[in-house]
């Protein structure tokens, strides 16, 4: 894997090494010499061994083990296997040795100068590659656990399975794993079957299909909801439905990708505003007015990369002075924001004074979908107009008895989103006082800024190899020089978990440089 940066799902035993692996005889005698070097076999093994396969290969090398391992066993008994790592303790592998940093990134593979249209698949594949090797992508990653405030996580590279701190779910309030939600996800399932097989206006309504967008309009203080197959679509829905060729829609410049592909697909008038910034979205609004017949201004509640909020008051001021609508993204804000976790207008005080709320329900709510609450009659014409609605499946009804489970419980147990906040107030302490750049976070999202792409992917590894596991965001996540570590807070988290976790990034933040270079930089100012 070291010498061929392929996975090890990639190396077939059976596989040719010239003619399928691409294995010459100068990397199959690095292979055999570093072998020998690791497992402690004769040092002279490279030029007494030819083969064609890795399987060959093994063979011939557990034979020289075993001949090895015979000559000394009475005075060298076999090790034992080694004994799984603890959280904290540093995984001893260490990526493979690579060329000297190349400095591209993702960008850098959305488009290819080659006529062929795939010719930037292969480009990037080669650039994967060599990062997996370093260990600095580690994307998509198996669970092979519940996803808790820990979870046992497969490292498809190395083919280790280690138990990990989890700082990367979106599971804010715990109610993925509540025996309620999943015992009516089971029961709905039974009674429903796995799936409705149809889009809602033709034969896959349920009944709790009705019943939850009840709960989430109740939920939301608004008139009626309607549920997408995802916080996505909604999104690319709800936009491209209400916007046409004469509109506009403005929108904040670190808005969710999904927020801007509903823009795209609108093909009413495009504007961004510098984020959060109100003077310039008074221009562009002022701007607009006289471009454009209807606007809409969409915005982030929380944004996803950052964990700071957007300026809702002022952004419904504005839209008043304009006559511009606001729709308002709470993906990472229910749940988070509000005493009883409605999202950002409780959050502001500014229930009923947004004229659409849209949410995801694949994270605090613990399922999946999207939905859209609001006027009825505004909600009844995106069931009609929405394509993501009308022309796909709908979520089984067994995940939306789950979602209703959900509601039920937040309702019921507002004590969870206490202890969310006052585990989002203890990990942002130990971290800013550690030195750490958490931006203007206000909710569940603490973003470690590092800048550069390089060294925050290092930090990623030296945070993994140490048991905790969070996001290491890179382009197109955020823009190239705003580089960071996304970490999620849950209510689930123990105190021993925050400290530990907090422990492990100082350390990780020294190994890197990350934490030295913030404390320079704030030394400086």
């Amino acid at each position: 894997m070291r010498h061929t940066h392929y996975r090890r799902d990639q190396l077939d035993l059976a596989a040719d090494l010239e003619g399928e692996l691409g294995v010459d005889s100068v990397v199959l005698i690095s292979i055999i010499g570093d072998v020998a070097k690791e497992l402690g076999l004769p040092a002279n093994l490279t030029s007494d061994i030819s083969v064609t396969t890795l399987g060959e290969l093994i063979t011939v090398l557990e034979g020289c083990a075993i001949s090895t391992d015979s000559d000394a066993e009475s005075a060298n008994p076999p090790a034992a296997s080694a004994p799984a790592l603890t959280i904290g303790e540093v995984d001893p592998i260490r990526p493979a040795e690579t060329a000297e940093w190349d400095g591209s990134s993702m960008r850098d593979f959305l488009v290819s100068s080659e006529h062929d249209l795939f010719a930037k698949t292969a480009e990037f594949a080669e650039h994967r590659r060599s990062r997996e090797a370093e260990h600095l992508y580690w994307y998509g990653m198996p669970l092979q656990s519940r996803c808790t405030n820990r979870a046992m996580i497969h490292d498809e590279i190395t083919g280790r399975t280690r138990e990990f701190l989890m700082f990367g779910s979106n599971n804010y309030l715990g109610l993925a794993n509540h025996p309620e939600v999943l015992d009516a996800i089971c029961a709905a399932t039974r009674a429903y079957g796995a799936t409705n097989t149809g889009c809602r206006i033709i034969g896959g309504t349920n009944h709790l299909h009705k019943e939850l967008e009840h709960r989430l309009a109740a939920f939301k203080g608004r008139d009626a909801a309607i549920v997408y197959p995802g916080g996505y679509s909604a999104n690319l829905g709800a936009i491209s439905a209400l916007v046409g060729a004469h509109d506009a829609v403005i929108v904040d410049k670190l808005n969710h990708m999904s927020i801007v592909d509903g823009w795209k697909l609108s093909g009413g008038l495009r504007r961004i505003y510098r984020h959060n910034d109100m003077k310039h979205l008074e221009s562009v609004l002022e701007l607009c007015a006289q471009q454009a017949r209807g606007m809409l201004i969409v915005t982030d509640g929380v944004f996803s990369m950052h964990g700071d909020i957007c300026d809702l008051p002022e952004i419904v001021r504005l839209a008043r002075v304009y006559g511009a609508r606001v729709l308002v993204d709470d993906a990472h804000s229910t749940g988070v924001l509000g005493a009883r976790g409605t999202g950002t207008a409780e959050h502001f005080d500014l229930k009923g004074e947004v004229d659409l709320e849209l949410g995801t329900m694949s994270k605090t709510l613990a399922g999946m979908g999207g939905f859209v609450v609001g006027d009825e009659e505004v909600i009844d014409y995106l069931r009609f107009y929405s394509n993501s609605y009308v022309f796909a499946a709908t979520i089984p009804a067994g995940v939306a008895a789950g979602l209703i489970a959900s509601i039920d419980v937040m309702e019921r147990e507002p004590e969870r989103i206490t202890a969310l906040w006052n585990n989002i107030r203890c990990l942002t302490t130990y971290l800013t006082d550690a030195g750490f750049d958490l931006e203007r976070t206000q909710s569940a999202i603490l973003p470690i800024v590092v800048g550069d792409e390089r060294t925050a992917m290092e930090m990623g590894r030296a945070v993994r190899a140490r048991g905790l596991f969070c996001q290491t965001v890179v382009f197109p996540g955020v823009p190239l020089g705003e580089a960071r570590l996304r970490v999620s807070v849950t209510s689930e988290h123990t105190p021993e978990d925050l400290a530990l976790a907090a422990q492990i990034f100082i350390e990780a933040g020294r190994e890197t440089g990350v934490l030295a270079a913030h404390e320079l930089d704030g030394a400086r100012r």
